[in-house]
């Protein structure tokens, strides 16, 4: 029983980073039709930003800020001037493209110019253990899981409950109609943009400093993301917090219970499960298009 419940609280946290970097998969398809290709890279990178500036004697917490205002340039606004904008007129394989090039190229400029080697990362958590009816549960799974509800939580609150979060709701579901009654469509989906670039820097700092920094760490993620939007429904923002939370409840589940060698086939089969009975996603909206 206690194995259980750690098991399901590690599920859970690393379930979480899933849904933050899965959400940003959802709310660039929603408001740009954009695919990133490259999300997982998107992850990869804050980490080396901020050790960049460990390196070069900052402390940790400036070095954070730092890290997260380089991610909201480089990976939101230049990320969306330099590259969405000019290719999104030549529809979404083109992006698709693009991203997966700009995957390879992140990944090969982080190797070439900073380090091949993994980097270790100081943990915003501390280590340890907290007990929680009488089971000692792993202080950074709690850490991690608190951090990832209170930033879902936030951006929740934001998309309901703010003029602007509106805003970013009407641009998405119809921008043409959302242009006629005035609401700025284009800075809406820069909004957007730049949520997913904080988010991506939120769940790098998570992440990182369990896995270390290292320049192939993004493949895995970016993957393992990309298959929790889809299974909790590309079009719903609930829909990659649910779909994240459950891929990685049944990844470590299933690497406890099943076996490790096929850790890595158990989030294609419930892909697959879900392509077959629900296409359109665990809490997606069934979208019909015309020929």
């Amino acid at each position: 029983m206690a194995n259980l419940l750690n098991l399901l609280i590690s599920g859970l946290a690393t379930g979480a980073i899933y849904a933050l970097v899965a959400i940003g998969f959802t709310l660039l398809w929603q408001t740009s039709q954009t695919i990133n290709f490259a999300q997982g890279e998107f992850v990869m990178m804050p980490a080396f930003f901020i050790l960049a500036a460990l390196h070069a004697g900052v402390p940790f917490w400036l070095s954070i800020i730092f890290g997260v205002l380089i991610s909201l340039l480089l990976l939101g606004l230049v990320f969306k001037k330099a590259l969405v904008d000019p290719m999104l007129k030549h529809g979404v394989l083109p992006i698709a493209i693009a991203t997966m090039a700009l995957s390879i190229g992140m990944k090969e400029s982080v190797k070439e110019f900073f380090t091949a080697e993994a980097e270790p990362f100081p943990s915003l958590i501390p280590a340890g253990n907290v007990n929680i009816f009488g089971v000692e549960v792993s202080l950074q799974s709690i850490g991690v899981l608190v951090l990832a509800i209170v930033a879902v939580t936030a951006l929740n609150l934001l998309l309901n409950r703010t003029s602007v979060g509106h805003q970013m709701q009407a641009a998405a579901q119809n921008p043409t109609v959302a242009r006629i009654i005035g609401v700025p469509v284009e800075r809406m989906i820069l909004y957007t943009f730049l949520i997913n670039a904080g988010l991506v820097a939120l769940a790098s700092v998570l992440i990182t400093p369990i896995y270390l920094a290292k320049f192939s760490s993004g493949e895995v993620l970016g993957l393992a993301a990309f298959i929790a939007a889809i299974v909790g429904g590309f079009n719903q923002v609930r829909g990659a917090i649910v779909g994240g939370l459950l891929l990685g409840v049944i990844d470590n589940l299933g690497a406890a219970y099943i076996s490790t060698q096929y850790r890595g086939a158990i989030p294609l089969f419930l892909l697959i499960v879900v392509i077959l009975f629900r296409p359109q996603g665990l809490l997606g909206r069934a979208e019909e298009r015309t020929v």
